[in-house]
């Protein structure tokens, strides 16, 4: 139901979408989306985004953990997260239709709650590297970065290229996080988009 809901969203947008255009595009009865979700459409929304959020940051999770140095856990983190929301039909739906659906939740007490979902969850990632306050304030760092360069996007920079994505990361995330001290020699990372030999990050020790 709630791929359904989802593939309605993309035709037709949250305003235009019914509990009867889901039940048919899940192949189910009305009656038994409301068994499911007895607050009707409002619930089964609701139920969308928490799922959507899941399977984001179960993929995030993936491609971070398999990461082995600062830097790749960085242009990971960027690459996914910007590609997934990019590609994501019913976001796309709504961001062209009904921004204000998507941009409502985009400011304000909305938008602190986003972004600290974001950072609490992408921070242990960082943890090998810096203590955990610098690991929450440079997650949220780069929550914000995905969020401004998916909303308003670049005519230069594709943060779902992993070149672009390891140059911004090389340019000023990196050494801004050497200079703000939380990870000693950042800013030399392995760049195995350009086969440069650059020295990789080293885990933090901690006492």
């Amino acid at each position: 139901m709630v791929d359904g809901a989802l593939a309605c969203i993309a035709r037709l947008g949250t305003a235009k979408t019914t509990i009867d255009d889901v039940a048919r595009q899940a192949g189910v009865s009305r009656a038994t989306v409301y068994r499911v979700f007895p607050g009707g459409k409002e619930e089964l929304l609701a139920a969308v985004a928490d799922t959507e959020r899941a399977r984001l940051f179960s993929a995030l999770g993936a491609r971070m953990g398999a990461a082995d140095d600062l830097c790749d856990v960085l242009v990971a983190g960027i690459v996914e997260a910007t590609t997934r929301i990019r590609d994501h039909a019913a976001l796309a739906y709504l961001i062209e239709h009904e921004p204000g659906t998507v941009l409502g939740h985009l400011c304000f007490d909305d938008a602190e709650r986003l972004l600290s979902t974001a950072a609490t969850f992408a921070a242990p990632f960082l943890g090998r590297w810096m203590d955990e306050d610098e690991s929450l304030r440079v997650a949220e760092w780069l929550a914000r970065i995905v969020l401004s360069y998916t909303v308003t996007p670049s005519d230069t920079v594709d943060l779902t290229r992993e070149a672009d994505a390891r140059w911004l990361v090389e340019t000023f995330v990196l050494p801004g996080i050497e200079a703000l001290g939380a990870a000693p020699g950042a800013s030399r990372c392995t760049s195995r988009g350009s086969g440069a030999a650059l020295t990789a990050a080293r885990p933090r020790s901690f006492h």
